[in-house]
């Protein structure tokens, strides 16, 4: 009986939510895309005030710090300390 309820639920899951899912994903990737310029801030030229706080942050970004800045319409890396490409 319970795979019943899981099936319909992934159905209903499906349903409702996968018409929606590029959209949805499109929206985490502007965040973050976002959230990696608000930490780079500093790096990139722009006064923070929250630098302080977001230099703790810096590590967990530079693994998808490529694929960002090649988002964003750069060739190249703009800091010189984080050489991806």
């Amino acid at each position: 009986m319970t795979s019943r309820w899981a099936s319909l639920r992934a159905g209903l899951e499906e349903f409702y939510a996968g018409p929606y899912r590029r959209t949805l994903a499109r929206a985490r990737r502007e965040e973050d895309d976002f959230f990696t310029m608000v930490v780079l801030a500093e790096a990139l030229g722009v006064p923070d005030p929250a630098a302080y706080y977001t230099a703790e942050l810096m590590p967990a970004l530079y693994e998808d710090f490529h694929g960002w800045h090649r988002r964003m319409g750069m060739d190249r890396s703009p800091l010189e300390h984080v050489g991806c490409c």
